[in-house]
C-alpha cells in the first residue's frame, strides 16, 4: 500500500484537528473523594497558539489522580487555560470548551475568539480549555511511533483489496503492541472520556463552581455527552456542536465519514463547475464528480513524485476528506486537483506547522478512542466491509471501514458510558445537514439516545462545526442566545440556507 510524505501527514492531520455513551458512578464518587488543587495562572505561552493569544488569557496546570478508583495514588498533569470575563456584573459562571480531536484544547479560547466567539458570551463566562488527558502539555503520552508509522494517523488509508487491508492490519497491530509497550503504558488503562470528565469536573472544583456550562465540538460532543451523563447535576447549559454517534470515536463512527464524504461533495463539485473556466475540472457536477475517480485512478497507476515523497490516491483521497471539512477551502482543493490533472506536485497545505508532536498527537488519539469502545478483532471483518462500503460509498468508503490500531486494542477497564435521557433538559445540539466527519445520521442517534434532554437544531449548509465560525446566521443564534440567556428552543427545529449570508464564492452551502 502506497504511504503519504510525512509532512502531508501532518498538515491534514492538523486541518482536521483544528477545524475540528448507565453506568456505575465509583469512579465520579471518587473523584469528590479529595480535595480540589488550586491553579496557579500565569500567562498562556505565544507557541500553544495558532493564533494570537487574546489580553488577559491565562494558563496553568492542575494535578488529578491518574486511576479515580485510587484518588490518593499516582497523579497526572492536566494543561489548563482561561480567558476571564472582564464584566463582573453579567458574568454567571465557567464555559469549559473542547475542539474535538482528541487533541489539544488550551488554545481553543484563542481560538474560539479569532472565528468570532460573540462578546456576549465572552463577557457571560470564563472561557475554559484543557488539553485532555495524555495529549499535549498534559501529562503526555506516546507510543513511540516510527515516521512510517506516524503517516497512518488516526485516519486509516484508502485499500484497494483485500490484501491491502491485511498489510495495514499487520501496522495497526505492530502500533497497538508498541502502545502497550511504550514508556506511557502505565497510563494507558487510564486515558478515556469517562476519565476526561472526571478531569473537567476537577477544573469545575478547582475553579470554585457548582456547575459547569460547556461548548464542545465534534469529538468534543461525545466528551460533552459523558460528562453530563456521569454528572447531571453539575451540568448547567451544555453545547454539543457537529455531533457523534453515542457511542463515540467507534468503529461505526469511522464507517459514517463515508456518507459524510459523499453528503458534502456535491458542494465541491458546484463550485468547481461554476468556476470550470478557471479550474478546467468540469462544466457540471457529474462531470467533476467523474473527475475525482479519473484523478483517483491515474495516481493508483503513477504517484506523482514531491521533495516529501509520492503524491499518491491514498493522499488525494485523504486531503478531499480533510479539505471538505470547511467551505473556505475549496479552492485550496480545486488547485490541488488543477495540479494532479497536470501531473504536477499539489501546493502545500496550511496549518501543518500547528501540531508540534505528531507522535503524542496520534498516540494520544489512539490512547483515547481504543480505551473507549470496543473494535471488531477479525481482519475478515473490515475486508468485508471494506468490499461493501468501496461500492456503497465510493469516494472514501474504504478508507472509512479499514482496521486500526483499536481492533488489537486490550479490553477496556471500565464499561463505556452509556448517554441516556436521565438528567436535566439542557442540551442544545447544533448539527449541519452536510457534514464529512460527523454526518446527520451520527447526530441523529445520539439526539435520540438524549431524548427529553436534548434540542437539536439543523442547519442546511456544508462542512464541519457551526459555531461560532459558520456562516448560517440562524444557527449561530440560537447558541448564543442559549449561553447567554439560558433561552433554548422547546423543541427541533432547522434553519434553512436562506439564513446564512451569501458567499462570495459560487460553492453554495
Amino acid at each position: 500500500m502506497k504511504r503519504i510524505s510525512i509532512p502531508l501527514a501532518v498538515a491534514v492531520v492538523s486541518l482536521a484537528a483544528t477545524l475540528i455513551p448507565g453506568v456505575s458512578l465509583a469512579g465520579p464518587a471518587a473523584a469528590q473523594a479529595a480535595p480540589p488543587d488550586s491553579i496557579k495562572w500565569n500567562k498562556c505561552p505565544a507557541e500553544i497558539s495558532p493564533v494570537p493569544i487574546p489580553e488577559g488569557m491565562q494558563c496553568g496546570t492542575l494535578k488529578v489522580p491518574l486511576d479515580y478508583s485510587d484518588p490518593n495514588g499516582r497523579t497526572i498533569d492536566i494543561a489548563v487555560s482561561r480567558l476571564p470575563s472582564k464584566k463582573p456584573d453579567k458574568r454567571r459562571g465557567i464555559l469549559v470548551t473542547n475542539p474535538g480531536g482528541p487533541s489539544a484544547g488550551e488554545s481553543y479560547p484563542a481560538m474560539l475568539v479569532a472565528i468570532g466567539l460573540p462578546q456576549s458570551v465572552r463577557d457571560s463566562y470564563d472561557v475554559i480549555g484543557f488539553d485532555p488527558r495524555g495529549i499535549g502539555r498534559s501529562t503526555p503520552v506516546t507510543c513511540d511511533l516510527t515516521p512510517d508509522q506516524v503517516l497512518t494517523g488516526s485516519i486509516p488509508p484508502y485499500p484497494l483489496d483485500a490484501a491491502d487491508v491485511a498489510e495495514h492490519a499487520a501496522v495497526s497491530k505492530q502500533i497497538a503492541q508498541q502502545c502497550a509497550a511504550s514508556k506511557t503504558s502505565p497510563m494507558l488503562p487510564h486515558v478515556s472520556p469517562a476519565n476526561t470528565a472526571r478531569d473537567m469536573d476537577r477544573i469545575r472544583a478547582a475553579l470554585g463552581e457548582s456547575k459547569l456550562s460547556y461548548a464542545g465540538a465534534s469529538w468534543g460532543t461525545h466528551l460533552g455527552a459523558v460528562y453530563t451523563t456521569l454528572f447531571p447535576q453539575r451540568s448547567d447549559r451544555i453545547v454539543l456542536d457537529s455531533n457523534m454517534g453515542p457511542g463515540g470515536w467507534d468503529y461505526a463512527g469511522d464507517r459514517l465519514w463515508s456518507q459524510g464524504v459523499e453528503d458534502t461533495f456535491p458542494a465541491f463539485a458546484r463550485f468547481a463547475a461554476a468556476n470550470h473556466r478557471e479550474y478546467d475540472l468540469g462544466k457540471t457536477p457529474a462531470q467533476v464528480r467523474a473527475k475525482y475517480f479519473e484523478l483517483a485512478g491515474q495516481l493508483e497507476k503513477k504517484p506523482i513524485p514531491t521533495p516529501d515523497g509520492p503524491f499518491d490516491h491514498v493522499a488525494f483521497r485523504l486531503i478531499n476528506f480533510g479539505l471538505l471539512y470547511g467551505p473556505t477551502q475549496l479552492p485550496l482543493l480545486a488547485d490541488i486537483w488543477q495540479a494532479v490533472d497536470a501531473n504536477q506536485p499539489p501546493p502545500p497545505l496550511p496549518g501543518g506547522g500547528a501540531v508540534t508532536d505528531v507522535d503524542n498527537l496520534i498516540s494520544g488519539r489512539y490512547y483515547m478512542i481504543c480505551n473507549d469502545a470496543r473494535w471488531p478483532s477479525s481482519v475478515a471483518t473490515y475486508q468485508r466491509n471494506v468490499a461493501v462500503d468501496r461500492i456503497r460509498y465510493p469516494l472514501f468508503g474504504a478508507a472509512g471501514a479499514n482496521i486500526t490500531p483499536c481492533a488489537y486494542w486490550p479490553d477496556p477497564a471500565e464499561p463505556q458510558v452509556r448517554i441516556t435521557d436521565r438528567g436535566p433538559a439542557n442540551v442544545l445540539m447544533v448539527q449541519n445537514l452536510r457534514d464529512p466527519a460527523t454526518p446527520l445520521d451520527g447526530a441523529r442517534e445520539m439526539r435520540a439516545a438524549l431524548g427529553k434532554r436534548a434540542t437539536m437544531v439543523t442547519a442546511d449548509q456544508s462542512g464541519h462545526g457551526v459555531y461560532p465560525g459558520g456562516r448560517n446566521r440562524c444557527a449561530n443564534h440560537v447558541v448564543t442566545t442559549y449561553l447567554t440567556t439560558g433561552e433554548r428552543p422547546l423543541r427541533d427545529y432547522h434553519c434553512s440556507a436562506d439564513a446564512a449570508p451569501r458567499a462570495a464564492t459560487p460553492f453554495g452551502g
